[in-house]
Formats: C-alpha cells, sequence, structure tokens
C-alpha cells in the first residue's frame, strides 16, 4: 500500500514525517534540511519555493509571499493585524476574501498553499521511492471551518487525497504519547510562527482525549518580530530623521535582523544588529548599529506574553483542572523556545520541567504521520477523541443566537434541533449558520447560510416546524441539513 505522510503546514516552516518501522520520522527536503520555510516567491521566470524563496526576500520584498497561514480562509476585515506583518500587496477579492497583488494578478492563499504542499509532497516521493497522494494535514486547533476548508481547497488544488485534518496540539500529544502506557494529564502549550493553541489532553494507553483548547490565531512568533521591526525602525527615525517603513525593502531587511535577534536572545543575553547601508537617502548611505537586550526584548513584548497567559489560565479553567493536576507539559512551535514564554509556562504551572523528549519544530509532523499510519492501518487504532473548538450556531429572530453543539463537545458529533418559521404559508427560510460564543449575531462569524424552500403550507393555527441537522466530523468541518416537518 502508497504511504500517507503527515504534513505540518506552518506559518514559518513546514515538515513531512513518515511512518517508518512503525515509528514516525521526519522526511528530509531536497536541500536536506528537516524544515522547510514556508514562503513562496514570484520572479521573471517563474516561482521559487521554500529556502531559494526565501534567499531572495530582501531584494524582491514584493513579491515574496509568507505567512500565507495566517491568510488562509479569512476575510479581508478579519485579516488587518496580519497585513502589517507582510511586505506584499494584500487586498480584498471576491465575496471579501483575501488576495494577493503580484504583477496586476490576484493570488488566493489556498493556490499558494497548494505551491508549497505540491514541493512538499514531491520532495517527499523523491525520498521514499514512490508517488505520495494521501496526507494528514494539521492545522492550529482554533481554525474556524473557513479555515480548515480552505486548507483542504488547497490539499485539493495540490491533487492531494487529504485522509485528516488534525489538530496540532493533538498531534505533538499523540507523537508524545506514542508507546507510552502511563495515565496523564499532558498540557500542549503550542506556539508557533502565526498562531497559539493551548490543549488539555488525558492520555492513557491508546486513549487520546482532549478536554478543552484555547487559542489565538492571530498571535504567533512573527508578532514578537514586528515588535522588534517597529523598535528598530523607531530608532532608525529618531537618529536619522528618516522613515524606513516607507523602503520596503529596508523593511524586509528589518524584519529579517528582528527574526534573528530573536533567535538570537533564546541563547545569549544581548545581541547586536548591524544593517549597514540601510538607506541611501539624500545621497549619504546610513547604517543601522544597535545592541538590543533579552530584557529589553521581553519589555517590547510583554503584551504578547500577557496573551499568552490568558490562553493558558483559560484553557485549565475550561478543562475544569488546576496546574497541580498537570503530569506533563510539552512545549510546540518554534516561538516556545523564547526564554520567557518557557518563564511563564513555568510560573503558571509550577516548577514542574517541561518535557523536551520531543522536537519542537517536528512533534506536529511526528504526531500527524502517527495518525497517518492509523488510518491507512499501518499502525493499530488508536482512539482519538477531539473537540470543537467553537459552539455551532444558527440566527434566530431578533439577532439572537441559539446554541446547536456546544465549544469543547467530542467530534465528530450530530444534533437535530426543531425550530419554528414565522407565518402560516411562509414557503422558504434563510438559515444563517455562526460561530462563537457571545448571545448576538453581530459578534460571532457567520460562516455559512442556506435557503430552505418547498416548506409545506400549514394550518393557520399550527406552526411551521423545521428540522435542521448539524453535524461536525473528525476534521471540525460542518454540513447543515433541513426539512420541514409536518405537524399532524
Amino acid at each position: 500500500m502508497a504511504k500517507a505522510v503527515g504534513i505540518d503546514l506552518g506559518t514559518t516552516n513546514s515538515v513531512v514525517a513518515v511512518l517508518k518501522d512503525a515509528h514516525p520520522v521526519v522526511i528530509v527536503n531536497a536541500a536536506g534540511m528537516r524544515t522547510t520555510p514556508s514562503v513562496v516567491a514570484f520572479k521573471e521566470n517563474g516561482h521559487l519555493i521554500g529556502q531559494n524563496a526565501k534567499r531572495q526576500s530582501t531584494l524582491n520584498p514584493e513579491r515574496t509571499l509568507y505567512s500565507l497561514k495566517r491568510f488562509i480562509g479569512r476575510r479581508y476585515r478579519e485579516a488587518a493585524e496580519e497585513i502589517e506583518l507582510v511586505s506584499c500587496n494584500v487586498v480584498s477579492g471576491p465575496n471579501e476574501a483575501v488576495r494577493f497583488e503580484i504583477d496586476d494578478k490576484l493570488y488566493a492563499p489556498e493556490e499558494l498553499s497548494a505551491l508549497l504542499l505540491r514541493k512538499l509532497v514531491d520532495d517527499a516521493s523523491s525520498y521514499l521511492g514512490e508517488t505520495v497522494h494521501d496526507v494528514v494535514i494539521s492545522v492550529p486547533a482554533h481554525f474556524n471551518d473557513s479555515q480548515r476548508r480552505s486548507t483542504m481547497d488547497a490539499a485539493q488544488i495540490a491533487g492531494l487525497n487529504v485522509l485528516r485534518i488534525i489538530n496540532e496540539p493533538t498531534a505533538a500529544a499523540l507523537a508524545y504519547g506514542f508507546s507510552r502506557k502511563a495515565h496523564e494529564t499532558i498540557l500542549v502549550f503550542d506556539l508557533g510562527g502565526g498562531s497559539l493553541d493551548v490543549s488539555v489532553l488525558d492520555v492513557s494507553g491508546d486513549l487520546f482525549e482532549v478536554r478543552a483548547t484555547v487559542g489565538d490565531t492571530h498571535l504567533g512568533g512573527g508578532n514578537f518580530d514586528k515588535e522588534v521591526t517597529d523598535w528598530l525602525a523607531a530608532e532608525f527615525e529618531k537618529r536619522h530623521g528618516i522613515n524606513l517603513r516607507q523602503d520596503k525593502q529596508a523593511l524586509q531587511r528589518l524584519t529579517e535582523a528582528a527574526e534573528n535577534a530573536k533567535v538570537e536572545l533564546s541563547t545569549v543575553l544581548e545581541t547586536q544588529i548591524s544593517l549597514p547601508f540601510i538607506s541611501t537617502a539624500a545621497a549619504a548611505p546610513k547604517h543601522l548599529e544597535v545592541i538590543l537586550k533579552r530584557a529589553q526584548f521581553n519589555e517590547l513584548t510583554a503584551h504578547l506574553l500577557e496573551r499568552c497567559r490568558a490562553s493558558l489560565e483559560a484553557a485549565l479553567a475550561e478543562a475544569k483542572i488546576t496546574a497541580d493536576d498537570v503530569d506533563q507539559v510539552l512545549l510546540v512551535g518554534s516561538s516556545t523556545r523564547i526564554p520567557a514564554v518557557q518563564e511563564l509556562v513555568r510560573k503558571i504551572i509550577g516548577k514542574r520541567e517541561i518535557n523536551r523528549c520531543v522536537n519542537p519544530d517536528e512533534a506536529v509532523a511526528l504526531g500527524a504521520a502517527i495518525q497517518a499510519g492509523i488510518l491507512t492501518g499501518e499502525l493499530k487504532e488508536l482512539l482519538l477523541l477531539d473537540i470543537t473548538p467553537f459552539s455551532l450556531e444558527m440566527e434566530t429572530e431578533g439577532g439572537y443566537v441559539s446554541t446547536i453543539i456546544e465549544r469543547n463537545t467530542a467530534i465528530p458529533t450530530r444534533c437535530a434541533r426543531l425550530f419554528s418559521a414565522t407565518g402560516d404559508t411562509q414557503s422558504a427560510l434563510n438559515l444563517y449558520l455562526l460561530q462563537g460564543e457571545p448571545k448576538l449575531t453581530k459578534d460571532n462569524r457567520r460562516v455559512g447560510q442556506f435557503k430552505l424552500e418547498g416548506i409545506a403550507p400549514t394550518h393557520p393555527d399550527l406552526p411551521q416546524v423545521i428540522e435542521i441537522t448539524f453535524e461536525i466530523d473528525a476534521n471540525g468541518i460542518f454540513n447543515v441539513t433541513a426539512q420541514d416537518k409536518k405537524i399532524i
């Protein structure tokens, strides 16, 4: 049987893994690297993907696309924070969908993600010596229905068959708990390049049960980079009166320097940032030379750490446990290497040592590969009980919402409800579906709508009753059907 692979389609980097002798291993790409930059660039004679695209980003900032995962499945008005993090031109497309404008052409995030997925799978095929078609793809636990569907669309554009969409914290726990027999309560703190997920799971032998998940899909390593980028730009403007934010190439150099400084400050207390010839304004070259200390970096990003704290504390509360109930803490995602992030987790959970048995950059892909092995029969069945991070609701009269499926409900799940139509001769009904928690429609995300036609008329004294069936599958994607019910 052909191999199926697990893919961690990351914001900054992507990883592919496969089962080998019943154990997951990371697949190296064509360049011999274990991670592939999630970057796509356009040139006059075609496009570049991965490391080659990243290398030329400074000289080609407006045609180099990264952080695609932060845009996929989002409307333009939902991506304001993300737009500030990229150098390319982001515009509003059909139905408010996000589009990237390159050389007067518009590209959807799904199209560009498909190019990346195709590259990842082609490298995997070369490594394995056989064509790969079946994949398990990871997504943040707090991806909504639109983001999950768009990820599936990207895979289909790439010609792939998606066996399953798996939540990233769940995949990481699977990588950790695989072959372990002890009963443990695990907290997964997953801070990647573009999203934060905190999940609490119970692991017991072959059972993996998610108890709660809380997250922020607008928070990741890119936000930490931006704080340093803004600080560098402000320092330069203060010294030379030149705003580097108006120069795309200079801004790209600042962004790369900020990311490198963040990485260096994970192991040293201060780092020197040197950017010669960052500006040639007024016919005189200008250079940027500054020292950034770890303590100063922590001050610049303190508000981001507070957002991390809020999600961590909320996850414990939703799981109805205290820090003392946590047996193991897994840090997942490259941004968990930030010392202040590690210290935050230690303070909230206590003095418990953080488990480091799985590489934070590779844990999710390894778990996705295990899931692929289960679905193809290569591994024995494990019982994986994941949950939906959002409530699924329907708009009711007066702009209020009626909750159909509560958040943190185990998936797959199915629920049927009866609703009354207004008027005894109403022959059609518009249904609006929402995801979120607030009680007012305007505060939730509308994720779908459909029109139920052919409603049979009823007696004036009897209500028109509609039965609506909501289903959320194992991928976290919902389906809805409706029919009118006659009352006799």
